[in-house]
């Protein structure tokens, strides 16, 4: 046995069951599977996918479709490349889900919105914006050498590769794509790296009486590195399915009677606050021999040290060999420390070692090389030669990667498993002021001191099924529903991919951090003991847009954190509330406007708690376009949220903490009643999570937001038993609701303003957004009534037929903004652009009122589009336009899908409309703290 390196001969073994003794040339690629192109030249053509599937195929195909192999319900059209058997089915596999062929295209390629998508009378409009943003921009890249929040001249482009992020919550999260690599890294709290290492694969290796028959990576690219491996699997006959957190690979190995299915599984478990933070992720290999004839199996996991950033070359990496033993079960691999100045890591492959299976290692191999070494290693008796000892530090331009394989024998027509593991563990973190160290949430399980990827490795291998156990009781009420459509299983699952590889943070509260003694002087009782228990839990507005809890956004998003890790959701919350309590008092200049102000005013909501290259929670308000002290919805969605999260969690304490901090910022939005009529009014400028969408005067949403917020106060007066209060708002409330139905209904819908200006009439798709809070929280009816039934029905038909149907022909979901006279309002880059989290947000209310079907039309259209047609999974942008253009990849806002579960809940539970408030009527208020 060699110790590895490069110096071994010869090359792969050619795809077929011809015994391999000798070292041969490389096939054409005709006879070896491009990734570009079919395996046969010649016997497949390409149509491009229709928008929207018939209920005939929502069953499982079209007539006359060729169904070689499992097509899935919902998309035909990305499975009509396989050409596997009907044996190739995999095993395990849910029925519900995305799925896609290995040679799927996505016919349509869009790019992102740039500068030249600005029309020419928004560039004059905006020409002192974008004087301005030039000089911050050129500043902070080239001067302070930092990302900025928002980098408008270097958009992600879209690749159409990715699928389930592994990794839970707030320790970094590893990306393997739907064609089997490793391709998008956030391992650097808030950070991405977008880059495929193509060292990092499985292999397969057969042997049939004592001789290798078949060596193959199990990837379809034919990298121009590692050119010794036998590369370019033919993805005609392998196939994807995602349903987070889960994924599985099917690959049927041409010739080989062998089906093999890569289970993924990373431990995202609801209302479970251990598991959920940590930094790992399962493959599990299940091997079906349909041959007639034992056959030994060998999976060889590679893995470079370092992500093919700058700093893999930096020098001083190496690699160890590690085994643990414990209650039974024996887990051998290989440790990558990836030792840099400012958050070191260390990666560990591995496998778990029992009865019937051999796990051996190669300590070390160069990825930047022909792979000649390792290939020949595996090649000679399926297994590596485990050498002992350390690796020695890497040279600087130097890279290196290490090796796992485990190998078994599969009886004939049999099958057997093979467990792997992959986990990483950089327990300290520093931001990019480097002002503070924050250990992540996992250390308080596995310690801190950067040591802990051996028990992470075996704590995975000995719980994955524990967890997969929980995942699937979770998940089964909604994937055995009949009553809901296909694509919804999949897509209600699948987008909460943010939830983990939202650029998320998850870390313990230190003894020295001022919040330790913050929320008890600000009056939050409970402050210092949520973040104790349950740690800081932030995640970014988007992986384009490096804002963490982006509070105009997570107004959305927050169904997802509030109904399966609801304590997260408080725990965020208190940071808010502590937020708003302090000020700011430095003075910046805004971009918009060119106008200078205090960057955080007291009582008042901050746009989000700051920004990955600076030092979140202790410096507020990245986002600069705007002073958001006089925007007008931040202030009412905290309101909305506090009343939401008491409603759900029925957390009489955190409602008390909650109250003054509510009156607060209500006070502060009165002042933007300006007329003293009951309803605040917009200022002329974008003043909303529509940041580009001017507003002047009373508004739907806005409006919608407010009276909402109003009767959310009522109910919370209500239950502490602060009557004075009560009736406060309660007056408020009816003048409010009087004039905003005077000012914007129009028979039929609510305008989008009252400016009388030329698109003041368009229809707002998100006008109801004050509407669909309300009914969330079991109001917005009876006596809690604030928007008239006859006129919630009648915006929501319209907004359908208009904003749904009347665009696309009903294919792409909502429109934001609709004119009168049928088509998209076009007065701003935000008007005609379909938001896919508001449209999720309207599906829920149009369900919460009764237009279930409807609901569901408008929502499918964003999932057609994004999932099955641009190839956008994993990576659900804020927006796209009707043609050509997409904006902000991988957004919080489309988590609002978790409202429309919410809705359906309730329908199905039969929960009348009534506020909690009348059902308690007779129980004693809740005391407030003197």
């Amino acid at each position: 046995r060699r110790p590895g390196g490069e110096s071994a001969a010869g090359t792969g073994p050619p795809p077929t069951e011809a015994p391999l003794g000798s070292p041969r040339k490389r096939p054409p690629e005709s006879e070896r599977g491009a990734a570009d192109s079919p395996c046969r030249p010649g016997t497949r053509s390409w149509a491009p996918l229709p928008p929207m599937a018939t209920p005939q195929e929502e069953k499982g195909g079209r007539p006359g479709a060729r169904r070689r192999g499992s097509s899935p319900p919902g998309a035909p059209e990305l499975m009509r490349a396989f050409e596997g058997s009907a044996a190739a089915a995999g095993r395990g596999l849910p029925r519900w889900g995305w799925r896609l062929c290995l040679a799927h295209r996505f016919a349509e390629r869009r790019k992102p919105y740039q500068a030249s998508d600005v029309s020419a009378a928004d560039a004059v409009k905006h020409l002192g914006l974008a004087l301005r943003y030039f000089r911050w921009w050129y500043r902070k890249t080239r001067v302070e050498k930092k990302h900025p929040f928002i980098n408008l001249f270097n958009s992600q482009p879209l690749r159409q590769i990715y699928g389930c992020p592994l990794g839970g919550f707030g320790g970094g999260t590893i990306t393997r794509g739907w064609r089997g690599d490793f391709c998008r890294w956030q391992l650097n709290p808030g950070l991405y790296h977008y880059k495929t290492v193509i060292a990092d694969q499985f292999t397969v290796c057969l042997r049939r009486k004592g001789q290798t028959v078949y060596q193959q990576v199990l990837s379809i690219e034919k990298p121009s590195r590692l050119q010794e491996w036998n590369w370019g699997f033919c993805g005609h006959y392998a196939f994807y399915h995602a349903l987070y957190p889960r994924a599985w690979a099917v690959y049927q190995l041409p010739g080989q009677d062998v089906v093999l299915t890569c289970r993924q599984v990373s431990p995202i478990i609801p209302h479970d606050y251990q598991d959920t933070s940590l930094p790992v992720g399962a493959f599990l290999w299940d091997v079906e021999n349909q041959s007639g004839e034992d056959m030994e199996v060998s999976l060889m996991f590679t893995f470079q040290n370092g992500t093919e950033s700058k700093g893999d070359r930096s020098g001083g990496h190496w690699n160890e060999p590690f085994c643990l033993e414990k209650d039974g079960r024996c887990v051998r691999g290989v440790l990558l420390h990836h030792c840099l100045p400012v958050n070191p890591y260390t990666l560990a492959i591995s496998a778990r070692e029992k009865a019937g299976t051999t796990v051996t290692h190669l300590t070390t191999f160069n990825p930047a090389g022909t792979g000649q070494g390792v290939w020949q290693d595996l090649l000679a008796d399926g297994k590596l030669a485990s050498p002992p000892g350390k690796s020695p530090p890497t040279e600087k331009g130097e890279a290196c990667a290490a090796a796992v394989c485990a190998t078994c024998t599969v009886p004939a027509s049999g099958h057997s498993t093979l467990e792997f593991a992959l986990a990483w563990d950089m327990p300290c973190i520093r931001f990019g002021s480097k002002e503070k160290e924050h250990r992540r949430r996992y250390t308080r399980f596995f310690g801190s001191r950067g040591d802990a990827c051996p028990a992470l490795s075996h704590y995975t291998l000995s719980c994955y099924q524990a967890w997969e156990e929980k995942i699937e009781a979770w998940q089964r009420p909604i994937l055995e529903n009949s009553d809901l459509p296909p694509w919804y299983k999949s897509a209600i699952f699948n987008e909460l991919y943010f939830l983990a590889d939202g650029g998320t943070l998850w870390v313990e509260l230190q003894p020295e951090d001022p919040a330790a003694a913050l929320g008890a002087s600000l009056g939050l009782s409970q402050h210092l003991a949520v973040l104790k228990e349950y740690g800081r839990f932030a995640y970014l507005e988007g992986q384009e847009y490096l804002m963490y809890n982006t509070y105009d956004v997570h107004f959305y998003a927050s169904f997802a954190l509030a109904m399966l890790w609801p304590k997260l959701e408080l725990s965020l919350q208190y940071d808010m509330a502590a937020a708003i309590l302090s000020e700011d008092t430095r003075l910046r200049m805004y971009l918009m406007s060119g106008q200078t102000a205090q960057v955080k005013l007291r009582n008042v909501v901050p746009h989000d708690i700051g920004e990955p290259d600076d030092e979140p929670w202790q410096h507020l308000n990245a986002y600069l376009i705007h002073d958001t002290a006089a925007w007008k919805d931040l202030n009412l969605k905290f309101v909305l949220q506090v009343y939401r999260d008491y409603y759900l969690t029925k957390d009489s304490a955190y409602l008390r903490d909650m109250w003054p901090v509510c009156q607060a910022v209500m006070e502060s939005e009165l002042k933007f009643d300006k007329d003293g009529d009951g309803l605040i009014e917009n200022s002329g400028f974008a003043d909303q999570t529509y940041d580009a969408w001017v507003v002047t005067g009373a508004s739907s949403y806005c409006g919608s937001l407010w009276l909402a917020a109003l009767s959310m106060m009522c109910q919370m007066a209500q239950l502490l038993g602060e009557e004075d209060a009560r009736q406060t708002y309660s007056a408020i409330l009816a003048k409010g609701t009087a004039a905003f139905e005077k000012l914007l209904w129009n028979g039929k819908y609510y305008n989008y303003d009252s400016s009388n200006s030329t698109s003041s009439d368009s229809i707002m798709s998100d006008q109801l957004a004050g509407q669909w809070f309300l009914r969330a929280c079991g109001l917005g009816e009876g006596k809690s009534e604030v928007f008239p039934q006859s006129h919630v029905l009648s915006a929501l038909k319209t907004i359908f037929e208009r904003n749904v149907m009347g665009f696309s022909q009903g294919t792409m979901g909502a429109v934001n903004g609709m004119r009168p006279s049928g088509v998209p309002d076009r007065s701003s880059v935000q008007s005609d652009e379909v938001w896919v989290g508001v449209v999720y947000a309207l599906a829920a209310t149009m369900i919460q009122e009764g237009l279930v079907q409807e609901g569901f039309r408008t929502a499918e259209g964003c999932y057609r589009t994004v999932w099955e047609r641009l190839g956008m999974a994993f990576q659900t942008p804020e927006a796209y336009c009707q043609r050509r253009v997409y904006r902000s990849l991988a957004y919080m806002r489309p988590l609002s899908i978790w409202s429309m579960q919410l809705a359906l809940e309730r329908r199905a539970a039969g929960e009348t409309r009534a506020p909690p408030a009348s059902s308690e009527a007779s129980d004693p208020p809740i005391a407030v703290s003197p």
